[in-house]
């Protein structure tokens, strides 16, 4: 086996390999999984199908990846000044995007949700989901500000409170929308806090709060209600709110040990409902079999594993905690997309990194991947020194 396999300096291109392959993976199933049989492509139209969008994102994402690796990620930092920074830029304009898209005539509205906004380009419609830059945002704010204070937030009025009011701002606008991205914000916020210096006594305050507001928001919306219930007594709900969770289940064990081969599952043929976002992992396990799923969980496992080697090589507490919330956001977002699809957690819209159709989704996360490149480069190359 080639030394250099595990040679430290290849990390970044090691981290770059694996993100790449999950979004050729990606863009694989999701082209398969968009399969109709009840109409051609229209030429005229090839933008608006979303199997040809996936296919026009991947180069882009990976032109992304590369150039955000090339910027300088400690310019988010605080260390040269708050307003010489660009995290204080960004995370107001993530705040004005996370509260405009919620205006009617302003944000689009699709499947009963108001999370996008579109824009005309000629023939083509091009969409934006604000969430997923406020989500990245937040993240970039919070390793900026704990770092700031030298990992030290001795106090909760000046220090703690402030953060969680910054973080609660915009949680609670994505989270009027969309509540699995939400609470994906809160709970990476709340983990980043832990190991950014946060004292626990000051951190047991903001949980009572956090689930009260979490209660509040499933008991507004009566289907996150039924879904929870339906996730309880699966038999009773099994032809309503457990419909996509049950057919999530039936394409992945049609699928036994090695699938029904690339291209040839039946399930997406309008059985498995969001077959290309949310349930692409279960058209991976129809066609590729449980080897198929096993291989896409290992490489996640691989990728977060390489994360951890930057956090644990870096020297500068900013970028190990920026690294960690990257890694965070990751492995939690595959674990519970993974979750849902196999119905070992209630159903929630909450897309698998990489894999899953969808454009902001996808760039946002290259983006984040291209920070954690630079990350990686920077630490390797002082740990040479």
């Amino acid at each position: 086996m080639p030394k250099d396999l595990y040679n430290t300096s290849r990390l970044d291109d090691r981290i770059a390999k694996v993100v790449v392959l999950l979004m050729a993976i990606g863009t694989v199933f999701v082209f398969s999984a968009s399969a109709t049989l009840d109409r051609a492509y229209d030429l005229k139209r090839l933008y608006t199908y979303v199997s040809v969008r996936q296919i026009l994102f991947f180069p882009i994402a990976c032109l992304v990846m590369y150039l955000v690796s090339l910027f300088d990620h400690t310019r988010l930092s605080f260390s040269r000044g708050v307003l010489r920074s660009l995290t204080p830029y960004l995370l107001v304009l993530s705040i004005v995007l996370c509260a405009a898209v919620l205006i009617p005539g302003i944000g689009a509205e699709k499947n009963f949700s108001r999370r996008w906004f579109s824009l005309g380009v000629g023939p083509v419609t091009i969409n934006f989901q604000p969430s997923e830059f406020g989500k990245w945002t937040i993240i970039f704010f919070v390793a900026a500000v704990c770092a700031r204070l030298k990992f030290k937030l001795r106090s909760f009025w000046l220090h703690l409170l402030p953060i969680c009011l910054v973080i609660g701002v915009v949680a609670g606008l994505i989270v009027i929308e969309d509540l699995g991205t939400a609470a994906l914000v809160a709970l990476v916020s709340y983990l980043m806090l832990c190991v950014g210096g946060g004292k626990w006594w000051h951190l047991i305050s903001p949980v009572p709060v956090g689930g009260a507001a979490f209660y509040f928001m499933i008991m507004k919306e009566p289907y996150r209600l039924k879904r929870l219930i339906g996730f309880l007594e699966p038999e009773k709900w099994a032809d309503t709110v457990m419909y996509q969770a049950n057919q999530s289940l039936v394409a992945m064990g049609s699928g036994g040990l090695f699938g029904k081969g690339l291209g040839n599952g039946i399930c997406k043929y309008g059985h498995v409902p969001e077959d290309t976002t949310d349930l692409v992992f279960a058209i991976i396990g129809e066609e590729l079999g449980l080897v198929g799923t096993l291989a896409v969980i290992l490489i996640f496992v691989y990728l977060l594993w390489l994360g951890l080697r930057v956090v644990l090589k870096c020297r500068h507490g900013f970028s190990q905690l920026l690294a960690t919330g990257i890694v965070l956001v990751l492995g939690i977002q595959a674990a519970l997309n993974i979750g849902v699809a196999t119905v070992v957690l209630p159903t929630k819209g909450i897309q698998l990194p990489f894999l899953s159709a969808g454009g902001s989704s996808l760039l946002m996360s290259a983006a984040a991947a291209g920070v954690l490149l630079n990350i990686a480069r920077q630490a390797e190359a002082e740990a040479a020194e």
